[in-house]
């Protein structure tokens, strides 16, 4: 694993940050929710993903996550989101290659309608920074990642955007976006490499299915408790 891309993809639970103002009986949970992901660009293994607010503390935890699961040196490309600057050289230490891809976009986008809303515009030019390290430049990118984005988007309901298919609590979106991410690792086989791509990275050596993860699910479950005994009920006239 030598290229990894990380990028973060914006969703909502319960409400939109800025309707959470205006609900009867908000909670701590309600609002913007951003899922990091780490995808490998030579298997499109996503390495590690994590949810939450788009800060630094969550940054650290998910770029702390991502380095424990790589053992050799690394170069990381991301966009200029300044949280990354600030805690990648903890994450990875300084043996990793980090380059920054900030593209710069009009201000308006193509079309009308919901995707002028929601789309970025037409992208005009794009600038790469060397942060720290010796990056191969020509490599430096977060395309593949941002392509996971849209696979998200299209693959698991609770992204999907104008409909009512959003979580209405945070443990239940994780727990969809582990499933989507289980199934994208081990279980879809993507065209360009032929096999999935835990195959691809060393990960797994079969092609597994959903069946699989219902049986792990199965494994690692705690017994259910023992209930009883039940005392009979006396009829009384």
């Amino acid at each position: 694993m030598k290229q990894l891309q990380c990028d973060e993809i914006w969703a909502f639970c319960q409400a939109k940050r800025s309707n959470v103002a205006r609900m009867k009986k908000p909670s701590l949970e309600a609002g913007d929710v951003w899922t990091f992901t780490a995808l490998d660009a030579d298997s499109k293994l996503i390495v590690t993903w994590f949810s939450g607010d788009r800060d630094y503390r969550n940054t650290r935890a998910f770029l702390t996550d991502a380095a424990k699961r790589i053992v050799s040196p690394v170069q990381v490309s991301t966009d200029g989101f300044a949280a990354y600057r600030a805690e990648m050289s903890d994450a990875f230490g300084w043996d990793a290659s980090f380059a920054t891809i900030q593209k710069n976009y009009t201000g308006t986008p193509d079309g009308s309608g919901p995707s002028k809303k929601y789309s970025p515009g037409v992208i005009v030019s794009q600038t790469k920074d060397v942060v720290f390290g010796a990056p191969d430049m020509a490599k430096a990118s977060t395309s593949y990642v941002e392509r996971q984005n849209l696979n998200i988007r299209m693959g698991n309901r609770r992204f999907t955007r104008l409909t009512n298919g959003f979580s209405r609590r945070l443990e239940n979106h994780s727990h969809s976006l582990a499933i989507y991410f289980f199934h994208h690792n081990f279980c879809r086989i993507q065209k360009s490499l032929r096999v999935t791509p835990a195959m691809q990275a060393g990960v797994s050596d079969t092609l597994m299915t959903m069946n699989d993860l219902v049986r792990l699910v199965d494994m690692l479950a705690e017994p259910p408790k023992a209930r009883g005994p039940y005392k009979k009920r006396s009829l009384v006239a």
